[in-house]
């Protein structure tokens, strides 16, 4: 039986979906209050039919970070999928970050061992890998600035964690829960890791990367030139499946179909709304004041701001992502960028 952790979330709700089309036995953990029919309601994307899909998923409350609750999930359990996470650039959100995405992570791990699980995937992100080239020629390292004026930076797996320039909450919790994974595979749990880069897909409209549709389809103005790398859900859950279905263990493989700057990524969305293109492009100085005003606005009203220092620096700067090692293990195609904006416009249409 198939244990499928963040159920109730992007990448977990389309990877439920892909399984239950070859697997019978699926369970999903769900906390309580969780909304399951955001998740029939991915379902309903793929199929006419989606009642009867969903109904393969055994559905059991737990929670990651409550031990004691998780004991009677892994009954029976063969294969582990973990995609569980709080994503957050707030500081606030911090410590309970490090709980969920560490901890819970660790528990996760533990318990695979203890069940002697087959085989577990851990989905990371592209926040943990390295932002900083090194030339072999001068054997000199070069900063984000001026790599960016010079260089091409391509990142790819072998850019390993440097905390002076991955230094923000998310990524630091995220490579926490990797050590964890790490350190599980040296007690003998077979793993496999992706790290995908910004993931596009249908569903969970009012957060995340799919809130991006609501505000274009709302004629959002601003626009950044910031580059990185973007992938379809789709995509990630398949790469996900056929990893675990296969002999390779104890990698991890970014996943990325595209590397897009921000601007083309929104007037993309926006043409495929038939909306206005944004027109405001917002530089380094713009971006400045408004994740200073929104950190005034957070003081006093206590909300969480809708552009931190991070996110702000992040919509500037500009990497670019390789996929190959993915592609050659699995000989796998990702979907065009174009291909997944569309169907994902598509899918918000049918929901308004």
């Amino acid at each position: 039986m198939i244990l499928v952790t963040g159920g109730t979330g992007l990448v977990g709700a389309h990877l439920l979906y892909q399984l239950s089309l070859t697997n019978d036995k699926i369970r999903a953990i769900h906390r309580k209050n969780s909304n399951l029919k955001a998740v029939e309601n991915v379902f309903s994307y793929y199929t006419d039919n989606s009642k009867k899909q969903f109904q393969k998923i055994e559905w059991i409350e737990a929670d990651i970070i409550d031990v004691s609750s998780l004991e009677k999930t892994f009954k029976d359990i063969t294969h582990v999928y973990h995609c569980a996470a709080i994503v957050s650039f707030d500081k606030k959100d911090y410590q309970q970050m490090r709980k969920v995405n560490i901890e819970g992570t660790a528990n996760m791990v533990n318990f695979s061992l203890a069940n002697q699980i087959e085989k577990f995937c851990f989905v990371s992100s592209i926040a943990t890998m390295e932002k900083k080239v090194h030339l072999p020629s001068s054997n000199l390292e070069v900063s984000r600035e001026e790599t960016e004026k010079h260089y091409k930076i391509l990142i790819d797996e072998t850019n390993e964690w440097n905390t002076e320039t991955n230094n923000y909450g998310y990524a630091i919790t995220k490579y926490g829960a990797e050590m964890e994974v790490w350190r599980a595979t040296q007690e003998g749990l077979d793993v496999v890791m992706v790290n995908p880069g910004v993931i596009l897909g249908s569903g969970f409209w009012h957060n995340g990367p799919g809130e991006l549709f609501t505000k274009f389809y709302n004629e959002f103005k601003f626009y950044t030139e910031g580059m990185t790398g973007f992938v379809g859900v789709k995509d990630v859950a398949k790469t996900m499946i056929q990893l675990m279905n296969s002999t390779i263990i104890n990698e991890r493989f970014i996943l990325v179909a595209e590397n897009s700057t921000f601007k083309n990524l929104f007037f993309k969305i926006a043409d495929a709304f038939g909306k206005n293109e944004p027109s405001v492009k917002v530089g380094e100085t713009l971006s400045n004041i408004a994740w200073r005003l929104e950190a005034v606005r957070n003081f006093f009203t206590g909300k969480s701001p809708l552009i931190t220092k991070h996110s702000a620096s992040a919509s500037l700067s500009k990497y670019q992502y390789s996929s190959e090692k993915i592609k050659n293990a699995l000989n796998f195609e990702f979907e065009e960028l174009e291909v997944t904006i569309k169907d994902v416009c598509n899918d918000f249409l049918k929901d308004i």
